[in-house]
């Protein structure tokens, strides 16, 4: 998968099988974003792993950043991945350590473990009815909640619920024919972005239906997000869709 904008820079997945570690082989896929002044500005990191725990997924993420930090101004990437490569094992070990001596209080009462949480931007809708019916049917038949935001020019989809259903979501985003293109033909979505993938937590509420909104001005897109305390989300991802 390979993203490009002007506006937000690139973004691309990379898996890679790691062997050998915790006594098996470990199918790593990373998801890079680099921003348009890259390398000057570090990029945002993604680490999704069957194999791994959240907590330890949440480890190697936090590793590859303090390696990047370190390769400020200089191209990164192919580093990154040689470095984690070579050190995925100790990532891991160090991580079950640090899990181990926690305690097992919570250990069975979290109901947020499964819930995710990713928000997407889409470039137009030239179909539009016919899209948005698309999009709340597969919302429905897949359980997820959360919102397709229209503001301006601007066309955000929130969605909230099991990682797995999220992941189908996207598959059926990029490979149906959704919209149509400028000759009126069926075409897939080209020009979607993931701005963000991540675990709901505590302080975010759980949008309970999907829902499709208009909002006619930028602080009521605020608003929406500020209710669902996600205002570093939108902070982070939505103002610079403005310039």
């Amino acid at each position: 998968f390979l993203y490009f904008s002007e506006m937000h820079g690139i973004s691309f997945r990379i898996q890679i099988i790691v062997k050998e570690v915790l006594d098996t082989d470990i199918l790593l896929k990373l998801l890079f974003h680099l921003p348009v002044n890259y390398p000057s500005t570090l990029p945002d990191i993604s680490v999704n792993s069957d194999q791994l725990t959240r907590a330890q997924c949440t480890d190697v993420k936090d590793k590859l950043l303090e390696q990047a930090k370190k390769h400020l101004a200089e191209p990164m990437v192919h580093d990154l991945i040689l470095w984690i490569q070579q050190h995925l094992k100790d990532v891991v070990k160090q991580s079950a350590t640090v899990c181990n001596e926690k305690t097992t209080l919570s250990k069975g009462t979290s109901t947020e473990d499964d819930i995710w949480m990713i928000l997407l931007h889409l470039d137009h809708m030239r179909a539009k009815a016919k899209y948005v019916k698309t999009v709340e049917k597969w919302a429905s038949d897949l359980r997820l909640t959360g919102r397709l935001m229209f503001m301006g020019k601007i066309i955000l989809i929130l969605l909230q619920g099991d990682r797995s259903s999220i992941k189908e979501y996207l598959i059926l985003q990029k490979t149906s024919k959704v919209d149509v293109d400028s000759s009126r033909k069926k075409c897939r979505e080209k020009m979607m972005s993931v701005l963000c993938e991540t675990e709901v937590q505590s302080q975010h509420k759980r949008f309970q239906t999907f829902e499709v909104k208009e909002y006619s001005t930028l602080e009521e897109l605020q608003k929406e997000f500020e209710t669902a305390g996600l205002t570093t989300l939108f902070s982070e991802f939505v103002p610079p869709l403005l310039k």
